[in-house]
């Protein structure tokens, strides 16, 4: 009873938490520029987990190479991610077609993890994988064409896609039994590291106020340690191809969450969309439960 509760609640918080996580971005990024408030980001979080690391005496990785591993998983999936989103954004590109592509992950860490790790999609599973993508883009409503100045977003965009879905992939393979505390630790400070060098070539500026502290607070210590937490703790214990399917839902969770917290409206293609969504994940999903019964049998 306790494993099943555990196997909703935990996808759940994951999507419920990222989902919500766009509306603090859009708020700090109100107050400051992109890369001076990732690396703010990254170094409160880096504190935060030092700190607990030194109150429960947890010791880091003994082998260079685990190190080595945690840091190349962390550039990529937090710090190559993070800093392509929001260059995306700052180059023009809407919030919502920035979405969209990430929301794209499902489909390509599917076919790579077919590719480098041996797992098998059947083709319920990609029926459901590319019937969510429909959904997504009726939920996001996108009707805008990109032009030239979007162009360089988009790019980044895309960089942000592989960058995630690299990094799943390459923590599933080299980092399964990476602790969460020591590990965020350890990634943090290299995408820290990473995003230095960026802020030579913006405008930095930051405006500490109530607003931003919020905001801040959340991207560093809910998203950067809660929400990649429960990431890879799924990762470790389910295949990738479904894990990232969650990515779907991210979308449907951000209209949700501008609807409340920003009084946006949802209209009648939004609603249908994550109809259309949560269709494609019962498929996804169910296809994945046969899968374990007959492993089991």
């Amino acid at each position: 009873m306790f494993l099943k509760l555990k196997s909703f609640i935990v996808p759940l918080a994951f999507i419920t938490l990222s989902g919500a996580g766009f509306v603090f971005i859009q708020m700090g990024l109100t107050y400051a520029s992109s890369m001076a408030f990732l690396e703010l980001r990254y170094l409160f979080a880096f504190i935060v987990l030092l700190f607990v690391v030194f109150v429960f005496k947890l010791k880091f990785p003994n082998s260079l190479i685990e190190i080595f591993h945690i840091g190349i998983a962390g550039i990529l999936s937090v710090g190559v991610f993070s800093i392509a989103c929001f260059n995306s954004i700052d180059y023009g590109l809407s919030p919502a077609f920035c979405l969209l592509i990430i929301s794209l992950q499902p489909i390509v860490v599917s076919f790579l993890a077919m590719r480098f790790l041996g797992e098998s999609v059947s083709i319920k599973a990609w029926f459901g994988l590319l019937f969510g993508l429909v959904g997504v883009i009726l939920v996001l409503g996108f009707d805008s064409e990109i032009n030239k100045n979007e162009l360089i977003g988009f790019l980044f965009a895309v960089l942000g896609l592989l960058g995630m879905s690299f990094g799943s992939l390459y923590q599933k393979k080299y980092c399964s039994n990476m602790n969460l505390i020591t590990g965020g630790v350890i990634q943090t400070f290299v995408s820290a590291i990473v995003v230095l060098p960026l802020l030579y070539f913006e405008d930095i500026r930051v405006s500490f106020n109530g607003e931003f502290i919020i905001a801040l607070f959340y991207m560093s210590v809910i998203a950067s340690i809660g929400v990649m937490s429960l990431l890879y703790y799924m990762i470790r214990h389910g295949e990738v191809s479904k894990v990232s399917s969650l990515f779907y839902l991210l979308p449907v969770v951000s209209v949700l969450v501008a609807y409340f917290v920003l009084d946006n409206k949802i209209e009648s293609n939004v609603f249908i969309g994550i109809i259309i969504v949560l269709i494609s994940m019962g498929l996804i999903n169910k296809n994945y439960s046969k899968k374990l019964v007959i492993k089991k049998a």
